[in-house]
C-alpha cells in the first residue's frame, strides 16, 4: 500500500460533513484519557495490536490527536482515526465498523484529521499506507507518493508464529 500526500490548504469544509454525522446521531469528537483503555481494546478487537499500539501514541499528545466515533444512540464507539502518532504530520492508522461503513464516518474521521494537522501548521499531509486509494482521491484529492511501498514501516517488528 503506497503513501499518499494530501494538499491542506485545499481540503473541504469540515462544517458541512459534521452536520451530516450530527443528524445521523454520531458524534466526532477528539478522545480524551479516561476513554483510552475502552477505544484501544476496541481498536484492537476490530482492527489490530499495531493499530491499537499508534491509537495509544495519539492519545499520550497533547492535546489527543485521535477522533473517535461515536454512535450517540448506543454510546459505542464506531470508528477512529489518528494524526501525529507514528510520524510527524501523518494521517493514520484510521478504522470504521462494518456495520457503519458506508455512512460517510471515514470520511469525516479524515477531514477532522486533517483539518487538524493543518491546525498545526502543516501546509501537507502523508497518508501512510493508504489501503483504500481511489477514496482518498476522491475524498481529498490525496495522490500516491511514488516508490513509498513499504515505506516507513519497513523492517518492523512482527509478531511471529
Amino acid at each position: 500500500m503506497p503513501d499518499m500526500l494530501v494538499k491542506l490548504y485545499e481540503l473541504p469544509e469540515l462544517a458541512p460533513l459534521m452536520q451530516v454525522m450530527e443528524d445521523a446521531d454520531i458524534t466526532v469528537r477528539l478522545g480524551i484519557p479516561p476513554e483510552k483503555h475502552l477505544a484501544l481494546e476496541w481498536i484492537r478487537k476490530n482492527f489490530s495490536e499495531a493499530w491499537a499500539s499508534e491509537a495509544d501514541v495519539a492519545f499520550a499528545n497533547k492535546p489527543s490527536t485521535i477522533y473517535l466515533a461515536v454512535d450517540n444512540k448506543t454510546g459505542q464507539l464506531v470508528g477512529f482515526g489518528c494524526f501525529e502518532a507514528t510520524c510527524k504530520g501523518f494521517f493514520g492508522p484510521t478504522g470504521v465498523h462494518p456495520d457503519y461503513r458506508g455512512k460517510q464516518i471515514g470520511k469525516a474521521l479524515l477531514l477532522a484529521c486533517l483539518h487538524g494537522l493543518a491546525n498545526l501548521g502543516y501546509g501537507y499531509a502523508v497518508i501512510g499506507g493508504a489501503g483504500p486509494v481511489d477514496f482518498y482521491r476522491k475524498a481529498v484529492g490525496a495522490i500516491e507518493i511514488p516508490d513509498s511501498v513499504p515505506g516507513i514501516y519497513r523492517g518492523i517488528l512482527r509478531k511471529s508464529e
